[in-house]
């Protein structure tokens, strides 16, 4: 098969190339390298890409593969790891350079958990500085997004959603804290899952607020996600807040459809006025699709969930500076000017705030699960526009309007789902007329990805969305 065709395979397909001898790892793995080669250098989606080890481990797959070894579910599957994870070995840079000479002595237990289903690491992916969003001038440059080069990815995953949408890994991990691997999702027009907090081992990930901070699968498809997370899900002796629950075959429930399912239109989200025309009309289409297949549409109310954005960043940015108190201390100017002002700012926050920003937590889970009780899934927009441009992120605040709208307001469609420990899946959901990605956000009870995947993989089956290829992908 030539190399074009595979690295536009799904990770499932790949797998099961591999296995039936399509294929074999090292011409995916080859494949890939040589595509990450031509196109990274405009993309930055990496910020270490492993040749000699990703080559040796095709070349290790390949005997076994000789041998009729018992064969993972990932088998010879190239992929590729935000550079948050620690990866032994090899450099693991959190995106700062405070952490530019950092090689640890093992793996995060997410990249073991891959390494030992077959998946083959290509390298590590660029993201926003120690995994916060914001970052100016990144040190290992600044990810383009495949759909237009002058937009953002998204962050703080951003290479992670690059790297997928141009076809440069089969599939990849981020990490999601308040919308980090949903954001990069929309923005590049692929799927990324927020998986119910403490579902998946943390250990070997450098934290940015603790009981928000999630590992993220991010795919080409639905099924691929499904699969991920079956492989990097469950209880793990070195991160005591694992839950004990069963891992289910995620994948085995996905043709089930959504007829009788119940799906709600979050209310107070999609009144806003500052969502994008083309994103409202998407989502309105989307609960047609659900409709049409048998769910049950309804509206659902959740009043505090405009204000989740402050309430976030009121917890989060808090937890973070306390977390980085000793950079902040000793290593500042290896900060990127954003970072540290964000950081610096977050550490004056008083108790006061922070304290009522914890209340408002509370409140907005027992909003949330009341929604719940109603409905099994919930919608909306990941985000409330498309991928704007890179000029616009960095643009100086006017006022605290402009504060709000910029900072606050996209926040509040994710890092609800974070603030509540809730599970949330972004899909493609369609695009503006300027060819941009739309994500369709997802949201279930805790625990209940299975339901995600089942309502997600009846819209993505239904759709065309999830088949286009990004114009620099293309090449």
């Amino acid at each position: 098969m030539a190399a074009e065709n595979i690295v536009m395979m799904s990770a499932t397909d790949t797998a099961a190339a591999i296995k039936a001898k399509t294929f074999s790892p090292l011409d995916a793995v080859r494949a890939y390298l040589d595509r990450i080669d031509r196109l990274d250098s405009r993309l930055s989606a990496y910020i270490t890409v492993c040749h000699e080890e990703a080559l040796d481990a095709a070349e290790q797959a390949e005997l076994a593969l000789a041998r009729g070894d018992e064969l993972g579910p990932l088998f010879g599957v190239p992929i590729a790891i935000k550079d948050q994870f620690w990866t032994a070995g090899i450099l693991t840079t959190n995106g700062s350079k405070v952490y530019e000479d950092f090689v640890p002595n093992e793996d995060s237990t997410v990249v073991s958990r891959l390494k030992q289903a077959g998946g083959i690491l290509l390298g590590k992916l660029n993201l926003s500085e120690l995994a916060m969003g914001g970052t100016q001038n990144p040190p290992w440059g600044i990810p383009a997004n495949p759909w237009d080069l002058e937009r953002t990815p998204g962050e703080s995953s951003s290479g992670s959603g690059v790297a997928l949408a141009a076809h440069l890994c089969a599939a990849s991990i981020g990490e999601d804290t308040g919308g980090s691997g949903r954001g990069p999702a929309a923005y590049c027009g692929v799927v990324g899952l927020r998986p119910t907090f403490t579902r998946v081992s943390r250990f070997g990930m450098t934290p940015m607020c603790w009981f928000m901070d999630a590992a993220a699968p991010m795919t080409k498809t639905v099924q691929d996600c499904a699969l991920m997370l079956g492989v990097i899900a469950g209880h793990d002796p070195k991160d005591l807040y694992t839950s004990h629950k069963p891992v289910p075959d995620y994948t085995a429930s996905l043709d089930q459809g959504v007829q009788g399912l119940r799906v709600g239109l979050i209310k107070e989200l999609h009144e806003s006025g500052d969502m994008h025309p083309e994103v409202k009309q998407a989502i309105e289409r989307s609960l047609e699709v659900f409709r049409e297949q048998g769910a049950d549409i309804q509206e659902v109310s959740i009043p505090l969930i405009p204000f989740a954005g402050a309430i976030f960043v009121g917890i989060a940015d808090t937890e973070g500076a306390g977390a980085r108190d000793e950079i902040l201390r000793e290593q500042p100017e290896k900060l990127d000017r954003a970072s540290r002002t964000r950081l610096q700012s977050a550490a004056l926050v008083p108790a006061k705030v922070y304290n009522r920003a914890a209340k408002a937590r509370v409140l907005l889970r027992q909003q949330f699960m009341e929604a719940l009780n109603q409905v099994d899934i919930l919608v909306s927009p990941t985000s409330p526009y498309p991928a704007p441009k890179h000029a616009d992120l960095t643009a100086v605040f006017q006022n605290a309007e402009d504060v709000r709208s910029r900072f606050f307001f996209r926040r509040s469609y994710t890092g609800s789902y974070a603030l509540t420990a809730l599970p949330a899946i972004s899909i493609p959901g369609g695009f503006t007329s300027d060819n941009l990605p739309i994500g369709l956000q997802l949201g279930a009870r805790p625990f209940a990805e299975e339901t995600l995947f089942r309502a997600a993989y009846a819209f993505e089956q239904a759709t065309p969305w999830h088949t286009r290829v990004a114009p620099f992908a293309s090449q």
